[in-house]
């Protein structure tokens, strides 16, 4: 959901006034990241306020989901990406008002720290929410800053003296907002200022905070509002200035100075010419010396859009653009929905042979897949229900009153036919879509190809338009994919450089024979919604 450095003219006309300095050791140069154990790892995005409830006041909390943490060791989960903790006034915490304490209403101190340990006994790494282009309102920098002109922290915060009429730059929602006599801008609304970026003493405080936050044993961090860091005037000039690129090359070698193993993730929800810039320079450094993790918008969208119409045409595009654009080396994140957006199940109106098809789609694409909680029940938006709340009900653990989500009243109440579709139900159904989602997630771990493996399309069949096939390939084992995302039954006749062989997963009746007379032609059968991975002889 932004703003960065502006002196060096200033130090450079110094430095060129002055006699030259006596030739010192060159500074350690920033380490390069440590992150291949997040390569091709499996995420899952998770409302602490909706997961699971321990305490009986209905609002999730942290000693619930350390009690789920088998559960999602069992799903096949290596990182949880943990939506906003820090102290906030609001239900969904964008709006800090203390960055060093938990929310309150999720639990102690301790209790994270507890599920810091016991989800690393497991094997799960923990990426936190680090909301760094603004503050809540109500925090104590903001008041200060708002007291008076003179106020030591005036400069924390964006302000003038009248207003300019920016409009968000993805609507028409105002961006300056007036308090007393003057002007602050915050870029979602009025309740979340944007800090100034600019000011070195801001900079100084976000990286003390994640280092804070890195010794106490979070693994990273999923940065919001990536691309609105700092802006430089209305309209477009407030995403993707200079000053918010250069912003994280100064926040991402404090990273990983501190911890190279930290994981930072940025939310740059665009298109790819406009992500991709955020990995910064790989030539400098593997893996990019910005981030070297970004959420991947537009195959997300075309992988539902692929779901949603049975046709695929815009999600090979999409995956053909990316393999030819994206660097080598840096960390891509897949995912079908996440907490902004309306979940897969509506999207897909409940639709179970295309429910089906989505993780099977999802899990075989290269990258570093994030599920969204729910994702693997087919929990839908709350019916009836508009805005962001709709997309973030609490998770039915089983059909008893109180869904197993709390022994008292969920903040929210269960999405409709929670009875029927919850956990249990579905942990007790070998042919769910719990299990399915756990099958795949374990084939992928199992696959190099699938994990770590390069991306191949193949070629379209205008004969099957609804089918989209490629080759996933790392050392030692190359894989052919093949999804039948339509409502009818297809045949591809496809040229492969080797025989399939084991079939490491297969719907029923999907089957690939070899074509009589055309040497190293196969024909591949797939029944509607239908997905199979081949390991190639």
């Amino acid at each position: 959901m932004t703003r960065s450095l502006c002196v060096l003219a200033v130090l450079c006309g110094a430095l060129t006034a002055r006699a030259a300095p006596p030739v010192r050791p060159a500074a350690a140069a920033p380490p390069g990241w440590q992150l291949e154990w997040a390569r091709g790892a499996v995420f899952y995005e998770v409302f602490v306020r909706s997961f699971a409830d321990s305490n009986g006041d209905g609002v999730g909390d942290f000693n619930g989901l350390t009690s789920k943490l088998d559960y999602l060791k069992e799903l096949g989960v290596e990182g949880l990406w943990l939506m906003p903790i820090f102290e906030s006034p609001s239900y969904h915490g964008y709006d800090v008002v203390n960055y060093e304490k938990v929310d309150s209403e999720y639990g102690t101190e301790e209790d994270f720290d507890r599920l810091l340990r016991e989800a690393h006994r497991r094997g799960i790494r923990i990426v936190v929410d680090f909301v760094i282009n603004h503050t809540g309102a109500e925090h104590p920098w903001f008041v200060e800053s708002a007291a008076s002109p003179d106020s030591p922290r005036r400069d924390w915060y964006v302000w003038r003296q009248d207003d300019p009429g920016w409009k968000q730059p993805w609507g028409n929602g105002p961006t300056w907002h007036r308090k007393g006599d003057a002007y602050y801008y915050g870029i979602f609304w009025s309740g979340m200022p944007d800090l100034n970026h600019r000011n070195p003493e801001v900079r100084a405080e976000m990286k003390r905070l994640a280092s804070l936050w890195l010794a106490r044993g979070v693994d990273g961090f999923r940065l919001d509002a990536a691309r609105h860091i700092t802006e430089k005037g209305p309209g477009e000039a407030q995403n993707n200035t200079p000053e918010t690129h250069a912003f994280w090359r100064e926040f991402s070698a404090h990273v990983r100075g501190v911890r190279p193993d930290a994981l930072l993730v940025g939310e740059v929800w665009s298109t790819t010419p406009e992500i991709l810039p955020y990995y910064g320079s790989t030539a400098r450094l593997r893996g990019g010396d910005e981030l070297p993790m970004l959420f991947n918008f537009p195959v997300a969208e075309a992988a539902v859009n692929a779901l949603e119409t049975g046709d695929p045409a815009r999600l090979a595009t999409t995956l053909a653009e990316v393999t030819k654009a994206y660097p080598s080396g840096v960390l891509d994140a897949p995912f079908l929905t996440n907490h902004d957006q309306t979940r897969v199940a509506t999207l897909l109106k409940g639709d179970e042979r295309r429910l089906r098809s989505a993780p099977a789609v999802l899990l075989t694409l290269p990258g570093t897949p994030f599920l969204y909680y729910g994702e693997e029940i087919g929990l839908p938006n709350g019916p009836g229900e508009e805005g962001d709340p709709a997309k973030r009900r609490p998770l039915p653990w089983d059909g008893s009153e109180k869904g197993g989500f709390t022994a008292g009243k969920p903040w929210k109440p269960f999405v409709e036919g929670w009875q029927a579709r919850n956990v249990a139900a579905q942990l007790a159904d070998p042919g769910s879509l719990l299990h399915r989602y756990r099958l795949l997630i374990h084939v992928r771990r199992a696959s190099p190809a699938l994990r770590l493996g390069t991306l191949k399309l193949l070629p379209a069949s205008k004969e099957a338009p609804s089918v989209v096939a490629f080759l996933r390939e790392a050392e030692g084992e190359r894989v052919l994919v093949v999804h039948n995302v339509g409502a009818t039954p297809a045949t591809v006749l496809q040229a492969l450089p080797a025989a399939p062989g084991e079939a490491l997963f297969s719907d029923p009746e999907v089957t690939a024979t070899a074509e009589q007379g055309k040497r190293g032609t196969w024909r591949l059968s797939v029944p509607a919604y239908s997905s199979a991975v081949w390991r190639l002889r």
